[in-house]
């Protein structure tokens, strides 16, 4: 009997079969569970880092004077902050679409689109940055005089953001290279370079304040100073990392700062914003309601309400460093398993880092409920009698924040992720709605009919983040959002 023929399959079916995994390289050799834990510890060790280092800034800040005087530094500090995160919600918005972008790419194992990808979002990361940071520096003394701040505080909010702002264009460059090597599940690198400019952060900014002039004696001005040069540093950095030579592929994205391909191309730059600008919106018009609250808090009638209220949030911030860690690395699988074609993964993928995400923040809101005072007072030592007051008016805060911790841990990375799959016109239309709901239209009413607190705003906020969670929740699994395209 003739021996039958062996029939040779065509070299695509080849390839699809030797590559069974749904993701590419070192992630798709591991479980789901182990893909979330690979993607979100060192996001969670850059949060904790990141967290330290501004500690390491706010005792610094305490340490430059006393008395009405530190309380003033505290209030400017505040404002910085928020204005700090005005400048990464501008610049983060090109980001965010190179995140999709890329993951899509390194899904599909399309790494030319990927690099494409990365190169379009650094330039229109620059435009941005160069663009956004012109116009907050012209607009300073209005931005600040709008928030009420002592004259003192206003002072020395100008002093210390009137460098600040030279970080937008480095910024706006640094987030579309870091974000570009998570989407292709490199977290490891962005971290390692965070850590550089944390404590290049660190060293130059106690020595711009502490040193004897001419490098020291410049009050809160170095700190602004130290931060400016650690964006420089970490920005080089990264920029050098991604110019290594090698062959691009699904594990790894470089880039090569020369060649035509730097010129502005219109349909990428279209995918971009089409992502990136709802996501903008959405986080800038959420700062918008947040200044609208941090202008209530700064009218109440003591001195020291906003310290208080950075004091909370900077508590609060140790609760939702996993949950950002958490909802980065499930962005990520989304936009691998979307583009490798694979939605159910996606939605499971989601779903484990919910879980995950809500058993962390839930345990630290159950510490946050038994001893809130103990953990203010790490932070800020009772030492005098403004002190005192600060930590007395902090702590009520912060039992706020252990009981809405499940609902933030929802939020968050209900959002993230869905920002990953590229639904951020869903995320915005929604946010806004909840946000001018409780925390514009609510606080208002309650103004009028009663005598505003500082404890009652924390509640209202409250509200808002159980609303939130319930809806994105619903709106997660039913999963429409798996149809998105970027």
């Amino acid at each position: 009997m003739p021996r039958p023929k062996k029939v040779t399959e065509p070299k695509e079916c080849q390839a699809a079969q030797q590559s069974d995994a749904p993701l590419a390289g070192r992630l798709g050799r591991l479980s789901l569970g182990r893909q979330l834990l690979a993607l979100a510890i060192w996001p969670l060790l850059e949060q904790i880092l990141s967290f330290m280092v501004n500690t390491v800034d706010f005792i610094l800040a305490t340490r430059m004077s006393e008395g009405e005087e530190r309380i003033a530094i505290l209030d400017a500090l505040g404002l910085g902050g928020y204005v700090m995160w005005l400048m990464i919600i501008l610049q983060g918005a090109t980001a965010t679409g190179v995140l999709a972008i890329v993951s899509r790419a390194a899904g599909s194992r399309n790494p030319v689109e990927a690099r494409d990808g990365l190169e379009q979002g650094i330039l229109a990361g620059l435009l941005v940055g160069t663009f956004s940071g012109l116009i907050m520096r012209f607009a300073l003394p209005s931005l600040i005089g709008t928030f009420g701040l002592s004259p003192g505080a206003a002072v020395a909010a100008f002093e210390y953001l009137s460098i600040l702002v030279w970080s937008c264009p480095i910024l706006g460059v640094f987030y579309a290279c870091t974000n570009a090597l998570r989407a292709v599940g490199d977290t490891r690198t962005p971290f390692l370079i965070m850590l550089v400019i944390n404590l290049a952060n660190v060293a130059l900014s106690a020595s711009f304040v502490f040193l004897d002039p001419p490098v020291g004696g410049q009050g809160i001005a170095g700190l602004a100073l130290g931060s400016l040069l650690g964006w420089v540093l970490g920005t080089i950095i990264v920029l050098c990392v991604l110019s290594r030579r090698g062959k691009p592929d699904s594990e790894e994205i470089t880039l090569s700062l020369r060649g035509a391909h730097w010129l502005p191309q219109r349909q990428m730059m279209v995918r971009i914003c089409r992502v990136g600008l709802p996501n903008g919106f959405e986080m800038f018009g959420m700062w918008l309601i947040h200044s609208y609250v941090i202008r209530l808090i700064t009218g109440l009638p003591f001195d020291g309400a906003l310290a208080a209220h950075i004091i909370a949030i900077r508590v609060e911030s140790l609760s939702f460093m996993p949950g950002i860690a958490i909802g980065t690395a499930s962005a990520t699988l989304i936009g691998q398993y979307l583009g490798a074609n694979h939605p159910g993964m996606a939605l499971k993928a989601l779903r484990t880092a919910w879980l995950s995400g809500l058993a962390f923040m839930s345990a630290a809101g159950g510490i946050f409920l038994l001893i809130p005072d103990t953990i203010v007072e790490l932070i800020l030592p009772p030492s005098d009698e403004e002190a005192v007051r600060l930590v007395a008016l902090a702590v009520p805060l912060v039992f706020i924040c252990g009981i809405f911790q499940p609902a933030l841990a929802t939020t968050m990375i209900m959002k993230t992720s869905l920002r990953g799959a590229g639904a951020t016109r869903t995320v915005m239309a929604w946010s806004f709605t909840s946000l001018i709901l409780f925390r514009v239209v609510g606080i208002t009413l309650y103004d009028h009919l009663a005598e505003i607190t500082l404890v009652a705003i924390w509640i209202f906020m409250t509200i808002d983040l159980f609303a939130q969670a319930i809806v994105f929740a619903t709106i997660s699994f039913k999963g429409k959002w798996r149809e998105t395209t970027v």
